[in-house]
């Protein structure tokens, strides 16, 4: 099962997630969501969760 990790509100800052995350060993999936403005949601299995949201901090905040 996926789990959604973050909503990420462009397409460029979606692919540099996944880029990072893919680059550590993790699964990553982009889905694309439409509310008033195109966002989306990045997930990844639900068993590496916390593993993930260590390295994604670390992405967000560089």
């Amino acid at each position: 099962m996926w789990t959604v990790i973050y909503i990420a509100p462009t397409a460029k800052i979606a692919e540099r997630i996944q880029k990072g995350l893919t680059e550590e060993g993790f699964l990553v999936q982009v889905r694309p969501i439409q509310l008033s403005k195109p966002q989306y949601e990045i997930l990844v299995p639900s068993g590496e969760v916390q593993e993930v949201q260590e390295v994604l901090n670390n992405l967000l905040h560089t």
